[in-house]
């Protein structure tokens, strides 16, 4: 075996060892060794990253700057990703497995939002308000809230960090990354751009290891004024808890069920091509997934044949060639974990009509992989409906008028996503006027932008990230009174 890449913490504008000297594996999930070792920190670094950041927000260059110049930053920074772009790219397929073709994609539109919060950082504006108090003139400010914990999931390392850092920067604030402990290596390659982008020492900081050691020691920390998290529900419950006992500001971005509804006036052939990209693309490793298929009943019989048909196509393999279609699931508890859902599908009463197993096909190695997996006979009741999966398994819920669909769609403890397929406006603007989720995609699937906002409904999360609503998460408003007055008035009377 080759020597593994032995990776070091980034904080206060320095490389660092963990105090504890130990390390953590991090696994090719193609081929199923390991093939680096993460810093395993503590929560000595997290004391560590925790101070650098809140030195770097009050003292030192960076509080100085105006937002113009944090702006300027900013857009240099996704000036050296886009420059980067393929290497980043071919690190997170390595790291996660998940598709050259997908990665790469991901990292030449992820300079976006760096440009996007760059130019935004100097256009937020507070208000001149009108007064019904005379003398007084009345006026708001936004300002930076303070040091900030990003923890990002393992599946989609820098897009879902660049959702985070691009307001939190270009608010004012400083940031302790916290990246998962499967796929840490491309965050801390990202360290590099941001250290040559010019951002003075601590105002972003890589602190890795596992979530109940460095993780819960930077959400706790007493000088960390927010957290913004993305992962599973039960972790962004605790995460939230935890947080509360400091009236900490949080974002959670969380799982989801998401329904993906075919009505029958849709274009059968662009819908199918809907449900696969909704469930298989990524290998089903993405919180919108459409895991949950509603079909028309007068559509089900040509529609599953069409589906199945184009599913049996899929070509598994080495992620880092562009002719695979379906990768290895990320990590190997996830992967075991899919499946036991897969059994606990077919053991509730589901029938599996394609895949159901681990993949032993040739081209799979001893990477990770599972067979894209549909059932069908599925009732919205059980727990293969009910539950997050993350992988590519799919349930096919039959439905027989609008106000099912609706329903059945709206019946999970999530609302992160939805799709719709129809060619009927006046359906289009009804259905997803009533659909409990963050986003819903209308004969279209898993589109996002950096200008759009995306968050959840219900269990699937809190606040909004993207768009122009993502940075006031990172803002505080103060009011600002100024009397006019040519004496002060009664002092023991408000005014």
């Amino acid at each position: 075996m080759s020597e593994l890449v032995k990776h070091k913490m980034f904080i206060g504008g320095e490389w660092v060892e963990p105090s504890s000297g130990e390390y953590l594996e991090s696994f090719n999930p193609f081929t199923g060794k390991p093939w680096a070792l993460i810093p395993r920190g503590k929560a000595e670094d997290a004391k560590r990253a925790v101070a650098a950041a809140k030195q770097a927000f009050t003292s030192g260059p960076w509080p100085k700057m105006n937002a113009t110049q944090r702006g300027a930053l900013l857009r240099k920074l996704g000036d050296l990703i886009a420059a980067n772009a393929e290497r980043l790219a071919q690190l997170e397929v390595r790291d996660n497995g998940k598709l050259i073709a997908e990665m790469l994609a991901q990292l030449r539109y992820i300079p976006q939002w760096y440009y996007y919060f760059g130019g935004l950082a100097d256009k937020i504006q507070g208000s001149v308000i009108p007064s019904d108090k005379p003398d007084m003139f009345n006026y708001t400010r936004y300002e930076p809230i303070g040091p900030c914990v990003l923890i990002t999931a393992w599946n989609s390392p820098l897009l879902l960090l660049a959702y985070k850092l691009g307001p939190c920067l270009a608010a004012g604030n400083t940031a302790i990354l916290k990246p998962s402990e499967f796929t840490s290596a491309s965050s801390l390659e990202f360290a590099k751009l941001v250290h040559e982008a010019g951002f003075p020492p601590g105002v972003f900081n890589v602190a890795t290891g596992l979530g109940a050691e460095i993780g819960e020691a930077l959400v706790t920390h007493p000088d960390v004024v927010k957290v913004a998290f993305t992962g599973g529900s039960v972790t962004g419950s605790h995460v939230y808890q935890t947080a509360a006992k400091d009236l900490k500001r949080v974002t959670l971005e969380l799982g989801g069920k998401s329904p993906n509804i075919v009505f029958e006036d849709a274009v059968i052939d662009d819908a199918v091509k809907g449900a696969v990209s909704g469930i298989f693309a990524a290998t089903g490793q993405t919180c919108v997934a459409g895991s949950r298929l509603l079909l028309h009943e007068k559509i089900y019989e040509p529609f599953m044949d069409k589906l199945l048909a184009l599913a049996k196509t899929a070509r598994m393999g080495d992620p880092s060639s562009m002719e695979t279609q379906v990768g290895p699931v990320t990590t190997r508890p996830q992967y075991e974990k899919v499946l036991r859902y897969i059994d606990i599908g077919k053991d509730g009463g589901a029938t599996c009509v394609l895949g159901g197993h681990a993949a032993q096909r040739q081209e799979c190695g001893e990477g990770w992989f599972v067979e894209p997996t549909i059932f069908t006979d599925v009732k919205n009741s059980m727990r293969i409906a009910q539950e997050e999966v993350f992988g590519p398994v799919l349930s096919v819920i039959k439905f027989k008028d609008d106000e099912e669909a609706i329903e059945i769609g709206n019946d999970v403890v999530f609302g992160l996503a939805a799709g719709v397929w129809t060619q009927n406006v006046r359906r289009a603007i009804k259905v997803t006027e009533r659909l409990q989720a963050g986003t819903v995609w209308v004969n279209t699937y898993r589109a996002v932008s950096f200008m759009s906002p995306f968050g959840g409904y219900k269990r699937s999360g809190l606040g909004r990230e993207n768009g122009q609503d993502a940075i006031k998460e990172y803002l505080q408003v103060k009011s600002v009174w100024i009397s006019t007055a040519a004496d002060v008035p009664n002092p023991f009377v408000m005014r």
